[in-house]
């Protein structure tokens, strides 16, 4: 098992990862000073795998949960959905010594962490992430949102859970495709930050694919002490927690113009990366033996490489110039002129699209 803290002041909150941590889930809350009635917020396939064990762990610990069960899938992080949780809530009569647990992938950890942030002005969070682009990526920096029909992720908040369980034993049972979209995120640390990670990734295919517990445990636990440096200096992504970004503005805007469905959130990143590595060589400066060899590392680990057909539709151009990472010039991207290293330009979609058709 290893841990560590968040250093954020009064938000600060620990990061535990390991095998078989969700059977002590209600005794690591209890050591934040959770305790009592819970809401354990999940999916309906999560909840069918491990809800069961979540609730006997939570109850060891001293509380009282609710389980709140929502739809699987990308379409749950909705107003809709949102307030059908409110409804829940509310009914059970949860009050401000109330917690939240989100336990399941991104979309769960969004949509809870939405609910937690903006319920009765804000109760306790616990991020329990089931999937592995929840553990390496999104449990962590406090960013939660739900969707809007014109973009992604643009009606959210900044809020930090009490605490972080990553159980690297649950991503055993999780679908290839899904193992295989987590990846996408693995690799984008290595891109951005950490290029020797790059080589243990490429040498370690076949154990991580294997999912040896040993193996998860240190490629989460080095994607989160990453991502936990950011957003220390980072909280609110004035400018450092931008590289996070890194293969999300093109992968975002093909999620987004496909109608959330036909790509999984790290399939579509992990065009996104392509892209932005092609933009990395043509604007600056990343060799093209570099590119050519991320692209190959991508399309190992079974990820799309390549711009689908009929990409430069009416709805990928709208939702690329709607992009929330926009600044007063044009549209930000975040590129590599070096693996482990980042820069970022500003280009107008018209400079874009051409560059594009190159990936």
């Amino acid at each position: 098992m290893q841990s560590f803290r968040v250093e954020l002041g009064p938000a600060s909150h620990e990061v535990q990862i390991g095998e078989g941590l969700l059977d002590r889930l209600g005794e690591l809350a209890g050591l934040t000073g959770l305790r009592g009635r819970c809401a354990l917020i999940t999916d309906t396939n999560v909840a069918a795998l491990f809800g069961g064990r979540a609730q006997r762990a939570l109850r060891a610990g001293g509380f009282d949960p609710l389980t709140i069960a929502v739809e699987p899938g990308e379409s749950s992080k909705s107003i809709a959905t949102l307030e059908r949780v409110y409804d829940r809530l509310i009914e059970a009569e949860l009050d401000r010594g109330a917690s939240i647990f989100a336990l399941g992938g991104g979309v769960v950890g969004d949509l809870a962490g939405f609910a937690a942030a903006t319920f009765l002005r804000g109760v306790p969070l616990v991020q329990i992430p089931t999937t592995l682009l929840a553990q390496v990526d999104s449990a962590l920096g406090g960013k939660t949102a739900v969707n809007h029909r014109l973009g992604k992720n643009l009606i959210g908040a900044i809020y930090q859970p009490r605490l972080i369980v990553a159980d690297v034993g649950l991503l055993r049972g999780l679908p290839e495709r899904e193992f295989r979209e987590g990846m996408a995120e693995v690799i984008k640390y290595g891109a951005i930050m950490d290029a020797p990670f790059l080589e243990l990734v490429e040498r370690d295919l076949q154990p991580i694919m294997a999912r040896d517990a040993a193996m998860l445990e240190a490629i989460v636990a080095r994607c989160l002490r990453h991502k936990g440096y950011v957003v220390e200096r980072d909280e609110r992504e004035a400018e450092l927690r931008s590289i996070l970004n890194f293969g999300h503005t093109v992968g975002h805007a093909l999620e987004n113009s496909s109608g959330y469905g036909r790509y999984l959130h790290g399939e579509a990143i992990a065009i996104g990366m392509c892209a932005a590595l092609r933009l990395s060589h043509l604007l600056a400066g990343l060799t093209a033996a570099e590119e050519e060899r991320m692209r190959r590392l991508i399309g190992a680990y079974g990820l799309p490489t390549r711009m689908p057909a009929g990409w430069c539709s009416d709805a990928f151009r709208q939702a690329l110039a709607r992009d929330k990472k926009r600044s007063a010039g044009g549209i930000r991207f975040v590129l590599v002129p070096k693996l482990g290293r980042t820069t970022s330009r500003t280009l107008e979609l018209d400079e874009i699209l051409p560059l594009l058709a190159e990936v």
